[in-house]
């Protein structure tokens, strides 16, 4: 069974993506430099986060359809935090034309 969120997106197309500097890979996190811009000297945000159009660079795939995060495992702390199901999904299923969350997965309820 594949994950509902494999076939969504919409949270990485519809919110701005801040986190701590010390999460970047050369600065001993994991997330990699090269996928955020400095907001100041202690935040960063993911690229394409940053400007409307909202779309995360590291997502790949068409939003309702099937997506992917480029980096997934080093993602940063706010891609953690939302949860599937939650009001954060729900309102960016919605923004996206989605069906809510529990809708689309039926008895699959992960």
């Amino acid at each position: 069974m594949t994950h509902p969120c494999l076939s969504c997106g919409a949270c990485c197309a519809s919110y701005r993506v801040d986190f701590s500097v010390y999460e970047l890979d050369d600065a001993g996190g994991k997330v990699p430099s090269g996928l955020a811009v400095e907001v100041n000297g202690s935040t960063c945000r993911m690229r394409g986060t940053d400007h409307v159009p909202i779309r995360c660079a590291a997502l790949t795939g068409q939003i309702g359809q099937r997506v992917g995060c480029g980096i997934y495992e080093w993602r940063p702390s706010p891609c953690h935090e939302l949860e599937p199901g939650d009001y954060g999904c729900e309102k960016a299923r919605a923004r996206h034309g989605l069906p809510p969350y529990a809708e689309a997965v039926g008895d699959r309820i992960v």
